[in-house]
């Protein structure tokens, strides 16, 4: 079943958002860029998590200030942290 949310994800308003967001932080992972290294972003991360409850508030669900840029790892290590640890430098890595 589908819902609101993943109804919002496939919408021209957010493919847009997303665009001009990555664009404008030039494409890096912005974790990873903080801690000095180089990989791209991948994942366009909502901090504030996108609910159905909130999908409809565009300080949400579109704000640049609610956006970060973030690469697989990064983006896996947020919604999945029992894969995934951050190191003491940020970085992301795969629980062995």
């Amino acid at each position: 079943m589908s819902t609101r949310r993943d109804q919002f994800y496939s919408t021209q308003k957010w493919r847009d958002v997303r665009a001009a967001y990555r664009k404008s932080v030039g494409g890096l992972c912005e974790r990873c860029l903080a801690c000095g290294l180089i990989r791209p972003g991948r994942f366009v991360h909502h901090k504030i998590r996108l609910t159905d409850d909130n999908v409809d508030d565009p300080a949400v669900a579109l704000a640049f200030e609610n956006l970060e840029l973030l690469c697989v790892d990064c983006h896996a290590a947020e919604h999945d942290s029992h894969r995934y640890v951050i190191d003491a430098n940020g970085g992301c890595h795969a629980k062995r």
